[in-house]
């Protein structure tokens, strides 16, 4: 048998190997395969139960969205309530006011007529009384309208006592 180079790097592989095997590096990898398979599996785990948590939280946030759109659409609703009563409101407010204010008008108006009237009348009997005595001054003389100044004070007299 020959010892060539080849007998020699068979033979470094034996030892190799034995030194691998005798230094437990194949148990080494395992292990730091396993480790590393169990870390993936642990970071694959977290990635669901974040992304479930995510997927939570979506439902959730689009719950409140909903909630929220539900709660800004009864708000308008009860603002449009609102702004109509208000309108309602002050409609009849203002035909009250408009209907006080025409009450009133006609009563101003009744009342300047009957101090019309009455200013009216007022003229008329100054101007009857102013007729009656050019009347009397120019039928009766002085005895005469004496007579009638003592008898108008008696009657004066009378109605004052």
């Amino acid at each position: 048998m020959a010892l060539d180079a080849t007998f020699y790097a068979f033979v470094s592989l034996i030892l190799f190997l034995a030194l691998i095997a005798y230094f437990k590096v194949p148990a080494m990898i395992a292990g730091a395969l396993d480790s590393r398979a169990d870390k993936i599996s642990n970071e694959l785990a977290e990635a669901k139960r974040l992304r479930e948590e995510a997927q939570g939280l979506v439902a959730e946030y689009q719950r409140k969205r909903k909630d929220a759109e539900a709660e800004a659409a009864s708000i308008v609703a009860a603002a449009q309530r609102e702004a109509e009563m208000l309108t309602a409101e002050a409609k009849q407010k203002t035909e009250e006011y408009v209907a006080r204010r025409t009450a009133l008008s006609e009563q101003k108006i009744k009342q300047a007529e009957s101090d019309a009237i009455n200013a009216v009348r007022a003229a008329a009997v100054d101007l009857a009384i102013s007729a009656a005595e050019k009347v009397l001054v120019a039928k009766a003389d002085s005895g005469a309208q004496e007579a009638l100044f003592k008898q108008a004070i008696g009657e004066v007299k009378s109605r004052l006592n």
